[in-house]
């Protein structure tokens, strides 16, 4: 499951990876920098994985450093990893660690908590500066 959701995410295989998930999900960023709330439908992970104009430069990349962890829980899934690759605007290499633990059930996501850096996703993607600012703005530094 943590194999097809990173690899279908870098090929941009949006309708694939949303198949991944159960009608109700929670999936959780915690070390978003603005705070952002739990994705709880599939539409919400729809819009999320649309990123739409704002989601700034294109990043060609692939899942690389891959270590899958088993738990004691048969449900959880826990993946290591670091999506590596090219702004493709710009030719400049990336690497963006990331953890995420899965609850799978029934073959379904139907909760996960993805740990990635998220200052070094909106530097690869041309959006530290409006990130920053936003911090900023919302930390009133």
């Amino acid at each position: 499951m943590f194999l097809r959701l990173v690899h279908g995410v870098c090929e941009g295989r949006v309708e694939e990876v949303l198949g991944l998930y159960a009608e109700r999900t929670h999936v959780e960023h915690p070390f978003h920098p603005l705070e952002a709330p739990p994705l709880r439908s599939l539409e919400e992970l729809r819009a999320h994985f649309g990123g739409g104009s704002s989601a700034g430069h294109t990043l060609r990349r692939r899942p690389v450093g891959i270590v899958v962890h088993e738990t004691a829980d048969p449900e959880v899934v826990v993946g290591e990893f670091r999506y590596e690759g090219t702004v493709v605007e710009t030719g400049e290499a990336f690497g963006i660690p990331g953890v995420f633990v899965l609850r799978v059930r029934d073959g379904k996501i139907v909760e996960s908590r993805d740990y990635l850096d998220h200052l070094r996703s909106a530097r690869a993607r041309g959006r530290l500066g409006e990130v920053l600012d936003a911090v900023r703005e919302r930390h009133g530094g």
